[in-house]
C-alpha cells in the first residue's frame, strides 16, 4: 500500500507572505514617517544653540565713598527703591548743610535788593521835595534882591544889606543845584539797583537760581550715598565688601529682573531664509526637560553675526581661509505668565523650534519696541525731593510768613 507524500511548501509559503507583509508595512511606515518628517521639517527651523537672556543691571555708585553697610546679598529679592549699599555720607552732609545756608543767605540778600528799590524810590521823592523847596527859596531870594535893588537909589537900603540879599540868592541857587544833583544821584542808584531785579521774581532771581542749583547738586550727592535698586529683581554677583573705598562707576553688584526675560536663539545663516518677526516658537529648557514647553514669538533678528561683534573678530583677508558657517541671534519673546509658573535663570540652555509656516511678517523690525519694561522712576523721585527742599528753604526765608507774600 502506498502513502501520499506531505508537501512542505505550504507552510513555507505562508511564512514568506507574512514576512513580506511585515516588511512592506515597515517600509510604508518608514516612508510615511520620512515623508512627514521631510514635510514638517520644511515648516520648522530648530536649534539647540539658544540661551536665556535678561536685563543684568549693574549697581554702580554715582559718587565715591567708603562702604558702611551692605543691605542685600546674592539671591535676595529686592523691590525698586530698596536700599542696597550705604556709603559714608559725612562729607556729603557737610556740603549739603553749607548749600542750604548759602541758599537761605541768597534769598535774604535778594529780598534786600527788592527792599532797596522801595527805599530809593522814597529817596527820590524826598529829593524832589528838596528841589521844590530850594526853588521856592531861590524865588524868594530873587524877589528880596529885586526890591532892595529898586531902593538903593534913594538910600532906603544900604549897600551892606544889598550884598547880603545877593549872597542869600547865591546860596539858594547853590542849594537848588545840590538838590537837583541829589535827585539825579538817587535816580541813578535806583536804576542801578533795578537792573538787579527787573523782569524777575524773588524765586526766579539769578542769585537764588544759582544757589538753588548748588543745593540740588549737594542734595543729590548726599542722598546718592544710598544706592537703591532700580527695578524689582534678584541680587547677583555681589563683589562689594564692607569698608571698601569705591569710586564712582565701580560695579558693586547686579540686579536681574527675572520677570522680563527673553531667549537669544542663534540660528545658522542658512536657516534665516524663512524666519520672520511674529512667527511662533516652541522652547524647552534643559532645566525642566521636555515636560515643560514655553510658547514664544520671534521678536527680532540680529543686525550682525556673533563673529562680527566678538572681542577679536576674524581676519578673513589674511592667511589661509576656511569657511565657517555663521550664526545670527534671533530674539524670542517669552510669555510672562509661563515664566512666573516655571521660572528661568539668565544663561540657561534652551532648544528653540520656529514654525515658519507664516511668511507674511518682516525680516527686520522697522520701529523700536516700547521700553516700558526697563524704565525706572527711582532717580526721578530723588530729583523731586531736591526740588521740594529748595522750595522749602526759599519759602522759609522769603518773608511770606510775615506779610503773606514774597516780593
Amino acid at each position: 500500500m502506498s502513502t501520499a507524500p506531505t508537501s512542505p511548501a505550504a507552510p513555507s509559503t505562508g511564512s514568506r507572505q507574512k514576512a513580506l507583509t511585515l516588511v512592506s508595512l515597515v517600509v510604508l511606515i518608514g516612508l510615511a514617517y520620512g515623508g512627514y518628517t521631510w514635510y514638517a521639517g520644511r515648516q520648522q527651523e530648530s536649534t539647540d544653540n539658544a540661551y536665556v537672556q535678561g536685563n543684568v543691571i549693574q549697581i554702580t555708585p554715582q559718587i565715591g565713598g567708603t562702604v558702611t553697610a551692605i543691605l542685600a546679598d546674592d539671591t535676595d529679592f529686592v523691590k525698586a527703591g530698596q536700599p542696597l549699599v550705604q556709603l559714608d555720607p559725612a562729607d556729603a552732609k557737610v556740603a549739603l548743610q553749607l548749600a542750604q545756608a548759602n541758599l537761605a543767605q541768597a534769598v535774604r540778600q535778594v529780598r534786600g535788593l527788592y527792599a532797596n528799590n522801595l527805599t530809593l524810590e522814597a529817596q527820590i521823592s524826598l529829593r524832589d521835595t528838596d528841589v521844590a523847596k530850594a526853588q521856592t527859596e531861590v524865588a524868594r531870594a530873587s524877589d528880596d534882591l529885586a526890591r532892595r535893588q529898586s531902593l538903593v537909589g534913594n538910600g532906603a537900603v544900604s549897600k551892606e544889606e544889598l550884598a547880603h540879599a545877593q549872597s542869600q540868592l547865591v546860596q539858594a541857587q547853590n542849594t537848588l543845584a545840590a538838590a537837583r544833583a541829589a535827585v539825579v544821584t538817587a535816580r541813578d542808584q535806583l536804576g542801578s539797583n533795578q537792573t538787579l531785579t527787573d523782569g524777575t521774581k524773588l524765586e526766579n532771581h539769578p542769585n537764588i537760581q544759582g544757589a538753588a542749583a548748588r543745593l540740588r547738586e549737594a542734595y543729590l550727592a548726599h542722598h546718592r550715598a544710598t544706592l537703591p535698586a532700580p527695578v524689582d529683581g534678584y541680587v547677583a554677583k555681589r563683589t562689594v565688601q564692607l569698608g571698601q573705598r569705591v569710586a564712582a562707576g565701580t560695579p558693586l553688584m547686579s540686579v536681574i529682573a527675572l520677570n522680563t526675560l527673553w531667549v537669544d536663539a542663534n540660528f545658522k545663516e542658512v536657516q534665516l531664509r524663512n524666519i520672520r518677526i511674529g512667527q511662533p516658537v516652541t522652547l524647552t529648557a534643559d532645566l525642566y526637560g521636555k515636560r515643560v514647553e514655553y510658547k514664544g514669538t520671534v521678536a527680532g533678528l540680529g543686525a550682525g553675526t556673533g563673529a562680527a561683534f566678538s572681542l577679536l573678530p576674524a581676519q578673513n583677508a589674511t592667511g589661509n581661509w576656511i569657511k565657517v558657517v555663521q550664526r545670527v541671534p534671533v530674539r524670542v519673546a517669552l510669555d510672562a505668565k509661563e515664566i512666573a509658573a516655571n521660572p528661568l535663570r539668565v544663561g540657561l540652555s534652551m532648544e528653540a523650534t520656529v514654525d515658519v509656516t507664516q511668511q507674511d511678517g518682516k525680516a527686520l523690525s522697522d520701529a523700536p519696541r516700547t521700553p516700558s519694561s526697563v524704565q525706572t522712576d527711582v532717580y526721578a523721585m530723588l530729583d523731586g525731593q531736591a526740588t521740594a527742599e529748595i522750595n522749602r528753604i526759599i519759602t522759609a526765608n522769603s518773608g511770606q510768613g510775615r506779610n503773606g507774600k514774597a516780593p
